[in-house]
């Protein structure tokens, strides 16, 4: 037991394990690694784009086609904006994780501007009290 009061005892920052911490770093890189991919790779990669707009039927085009449709639309930047407006509402680490892998899709797949509105949403949030200490 602590002999602070509990009055005068500072709040624990929200996201306090290292496994949680972990979990989110690895799934952001995922999604980094994967956004990278699919925007270099598949998306401006000349070849593939003539050979999918001649027609040709293949799991590559229809990828292609549902992420071009997905951030025209600006899944990624809202997704993430959302997700990082929850988490600031209240704290958890699933809208966390999320919002990080929303925002870093959205940065790298063309939704810069409301993916880079959740990003220091979601930096805000981490320094909110963790849900136990309200």
């Amino acid at each position: 037991m602590s002999s602070e009061p509990e009055a005068k005892r500072a709040p624990r920052l929200f996201l306090r394990s290292a496994r949680a911490a972990a979990v989110i770093a690895v799934s952001g890189l995922v999604a980094l690694g994967t956004a990278l991919w699919l925007r270099y790779g598949v998306i401006q990669n000349s070849e593939i784009g003539i050979a999918c707009e001649a027609g040709e039927q293949s799991l590559l085009c229809t990828v292609r086609l549902a992420v071009i449709l997905l951030f025209v639309r600006g899944v990624f930047g809202w997704g993430a904006l959302i997700a990082a407006a929850i988490q600031l509402w209240r704290p958890n680490v699933v809208a966390f994780g999320i919002g990080v892998v929303f925002a870093l899709l959205g940065l790298v797949l063309y939704n810069t501007r409301v993916a880079a509105l959740a990003v220091p949403l979601l930096v805000l949030s981490l320094a909110r009290p963790s849900p136990a200490d309200r």
